[in-house]
């Protein structure tokens, strides 16, 4: 009987250092830029860093010609407004650049209105401009199922659908789309247009914000902009916050946001009309308990700058 070969396959003698390509390809900056970014959202960057693993792995096999074809990489984010949708894009965009998946790794954000036109052959153009903005980098369509409203049969949307599905098969080594939107509506997009969800390779949700994390971000935004809360300021902001999402259109970060201009314009007035004479660095920084409680969240249970009828705080 003849005696197996000790030599191994050429492929079996080749290897590759993970640690050091990971290194290389320097997305654990973009990795830790976005944990400093965002607040909570573990699920999200769970698979973030897992599908950044996928691409990691991926382009190491092709070093050793373990070829398994392009991996499709298109994705779906659904969740409420404010969640961090479109930061997480744009780390993603980065991280495909850096791992070699796109050219330029740029973000181009868009809606229904820059894709679709309002008259026959208008819309073409305008979705191969927005296509030829994007290449080598990641096309961002927000509230992507505004770009199909069967009910209207003089509605461009599909033919724009159309042209975006050819670009994303034929342009998948240059190009990576992104849609988001609510996820019931983006479920019933994805049911009506099978050919787009086909396509989709990464299903992500974002999960609305809990009051001690809201209140985490409006401090990181506040120190952004070299502002504090006072210790009766925070404590206020909480309250603020706790009211505020039990209002009508709560767009969690971007609600946070809004609500901290208020108060900042708040501030101004009162250092304005106070009879402080000298302001200190700090007395320039701080919101005080008095900048928040006069929302009319607080005096009314109505958002800021709405008339007298309208929203209610939901039981």
């Amino acid at each position: 009987m003849k005696k197996p070969s000790k030599e191994l396959a050429p492929f079996d003698t080749d290897s590759v250092d993970l640690g050091a390509e990971f290194r290389a390809s320097n997305i654990k900056e973009v990795l830790d830029k976005l944990d400093l970014e965002l607040i909570g959202l573990k699920p999200v960057k769970t698979r973030i860093r897992e599908t950044a693993a996928l691409l990691l792995v991926d382009r190491v096999r092709k070093k050793l010609d373990l070829t398994a074809g392009a991996p499709s990489l298109h994705m779906c984010f659904t969740g409420n407004p404010g969640t961090g949708k479109t930061t997480v894009a744009l780390r993603m965009s980065e991280i495909l650049h850096r791992l070699g998946y796109v050219r330029e790794g740029h973000l181009v954000s868009v809606t229904r209105d820059d894709l679709v036109g309002q008259y026959i052959g208008h819309t073409a153009p305008k979705t191969k401009e927005v296509l030829k903005k994007a290449m080598g980098g990641v096309l961002f369509i927000d509230e992507a199922y505004y770009l199909y409203k069967p009910e209207n049969e003089r509605d461009y949307g599909a033919e724009s659908i159309e042209i975006l599905l050819q670009a994303m098969e034929n342009n998948r080594d240059d190009l990576v789309v992104i849609l988001a939107g609510y996820k019931d509506r983006m479920d019933k997009f994805f049911h009506s247009n099978p050919g787009m969800r086909s396509r989709i390779a990464h299903h992500i949700d974002f999960p609305d914000y809990n009051a001690d994390e809201l209140l985490a971000i409006a401090k990181l935004m506040l120190a952004a902009q070299n502002y504090r809360f006072s210790p009766e300021g925070e404590k206020t902001f909480g309250d603020y916050i706790r009211l505020r999402m039990k209002l009508e259109h709560f767009a969690n970060a971007r609600s946070i946001r809004n609500a901290l201009d208020r108060a900042r314009l708040r501030q101004a007035n009162r250092l304005f009309e106070g009879t402080k004479k000298s302001l200190a660095k700090i007395d320039l920084m701080t919101l005080e308990a008095e900048d928040i409680a006069a929302s009319r969240v607080f005096l009314e249970g109505k958002l800021d700058g709405e008339p007298n009828t309208g929203t209610e705080i939901k039981k």
